[in-house]
């Protein structure tokens, strides 16, 4: 089996947890899932280690457990492609997010094998966790809280995690504007209201990174026309690790 039809049984499975009455959670699971790559790139590169304990901030409707309960299933059974970082065995996500309907349809996906809170990552008290996840929701809060968040997060991390943030690049002004016209329409579909969205340039979200202690490197990530995202990778070092210097920007791999 090839990586590709590997990935798409991946995206069938995880859409086929949600339930059959819900034709929108399925078919938004299969077209997010299929179309954006950001979730394959994560477990292709082994962002999530095994065992990793992963707070998805921001959560939806659960896609990202989703995925990774499906992937743990595949490693399983012998599934796994030769070319990816090792699966991510034993991982378990703790998902949060404000809109409760989606929270809701997560619990209704997972059960037992994820846990799900109806909470604003603004008034959340962090728990230890190896891996942190901010997939498109940082922008919806103000500078100010962004970065109130992100030292929160901080202070969850455990050495060696790390904390990852697919980010709007607000250093090019009309794919910027584009991107949060996007997110202001999918905002307003899902019931969150039409409010108004905060980005910052790549040098911006790497400043406020590396002022609390992180490393970071940029991997470009769905930068197809008319849309340029980035995945901001922000590890916290172990003890004794020498401490990255320069702010790399990591080469996309072919997905």
């Amino acid at each position: 089996m090839n990586d590709d039809t590997f990935w798409q049984h991946a995206v069938d499975a995880a859409s086929q947890r949600y339930p059959v009455t819900d034709r929108h959670a399925r078919r938004f699971a299969r077209a997010k899932l299929s179309h954006d790559r950001v979730f394959r790139q994560i477990f292709q590169q082994g962002m999530v280690p095994a065992g990793a304990r992963v707070l998805d901030a921001g959560c939806g409707q659960g896609l990202f457990a989703c995925v990774l309960r499906v992937l743990q299933q595949a490693a399983q059974r012998g599934e796994w492609p030769a070319g990816w970082a090792a699966p991510p065995s034993g991982a378990r996500v703790l998902g949060i997010d404000p809109l409760l309907h989606d929270v809701e349809r997560a619990r209704a996906a997972l059960g037992p094998e994820a846990t799900f809170a109806c909470a604003d990552m603004r008034r959340f008290a962090f728990p230890p966790s190896d891996v942190v996840l901010f997939l498109d929701t940082l922008h919806y809060i103000a500078p100010a809280e962004q970065i109130a968040v992100l030292a929160a997060a901080r202070q969850a991390l455990q050495p060696g995690g790390c904390l990852l943030l697919r980010v709007h690049d607000a250093s090019l002004p009309l794919r910027y504007a584009f991107g949060l016209w996007a997110d202001r329409m999918t905002m307003l579909l899902h019931g969150g209201g039409f409010g108004r969205l905060a980005g910052c340039t790549p040098a911006g979200w790497r400043e406020r990174l590396q002022a609390l202690g992180l490393d970071v490197q940029t991997l470009p990530m769905n930068g197809r026309a008319p849309f340029r995202n980035l995945l901001l990778v922000a590890r916290l070092p172990a003890p004794g690790t020498a401490r990255i210097t320069a702010a790399p920007e990591i080469p996309p791999r072919a997905v």
